[in-house]
């Protein structure tokens, strides 16, 4: 069903993994689509041309998610163009991982630069016009770490929590302006974050996960565009897992 034909969404790390496959899912549902991409322009040009292909308009921007000034150059232009920004789908984000006493000061840095920061930055930049309309959708993509911590990612738990934590407290202040703000946590999905992941540790996650596997990016997008649409108009402030039944 085209539920999000006429409105404009904006996907933070549009390019990659899960944050790919909302992309398409919300172009998928008539929605004209903007993302940001960090390094790869061949990637960012490859999906516009699959996004034109649905008949919707789509536009990449090259941005760190961790500038301020990168971000809200991106939010203008993109406003300029396409007028207010209805959907927000904050879903930038990175790892650094090592145990806590062996983490440095940067690492720590970096992962709430992206994760924690980015969300700040973009979120204060697109509000304002969909209070102006109201009506908007914000939605972060958490992470069940976030949820239930893990050994070696002290610093990308802090940031997902930090996340969840957000999404609370912003679907209470603009609740009452038709804005509602959501997190989906994914638990482990086969993505290119579990690239560097031993198969034996992947098959432990397996077996700790009642479906008996690894989630897939359309699974997580599937979630993702169900609460962009009209039909969760009374949804917001919640924490909606695909994790497979690993952590409930």
């Amino acid at each position: 069903m085209k539920d999000l034909n006429g409105k404009v969404c904006l996907v933070t790390g549009g390019t990659r993994g899960i944050g790919r496959a909302i992309t398409l899912a919300l172009a998928g549902a008539g929605a004209d689509v903007l993302f940001s991409y960090q390094h790869s322009k061949e990637q960012a040009e490859e999906l516009c041309k699959l996004i034109a292909s649905q008949g919707v308009r789509s536009r990449a921007y090259q941005a760190n998610a961790a500038s301020s000034e990168e971000i809200q150059t991106m939010v203008k232009a993109a406003l300029t163009e396409f007028g207010p920004i209805s959907i927000l789908v904050n879903s930038a984000g990175i790892t650094r991982d090592k145990s806590f006493v062996k983490m440095t000061k940067a690492m720590w840095d970096e992962v709430l630069g992206v994760n924690l920061d980015g969300l700040f930055t973009t979120t204060q930049a697109v509000l304002p016009a969909m209070l102006e309309q109201n009506w908007g959708r914000v939605i972060n993509i958490a992470s069940i770490i976030g949820q239930m911590g893990n050994f070696g990612q002290a610093n990308y738990a802090v940031s997902k929590g930090g996340m969840i934590a957000f999404t609370k407290s912003l679907a209470r202040e603009v609740a009452r302006r038709g804005v509602t703000v959501n997190a989906v946590s994914p638990g482990f999905i086969q993505t290119d974050m579990l690239k560097d992941v031993p198969a034996s540790s992947l098959e432990q996650v397996k077996a700790m996960t009642p479906v008996g596997r690894l989630g897939q990016p359309e699974e997580v997008a599937d979630a993702v565009t169900f609460l962009a649409g009209p039909r969760a108009g009374y949804i917001t402030g919640q924490v909606l897992a695909v994790n497979g039944g690993m952590y409930m």
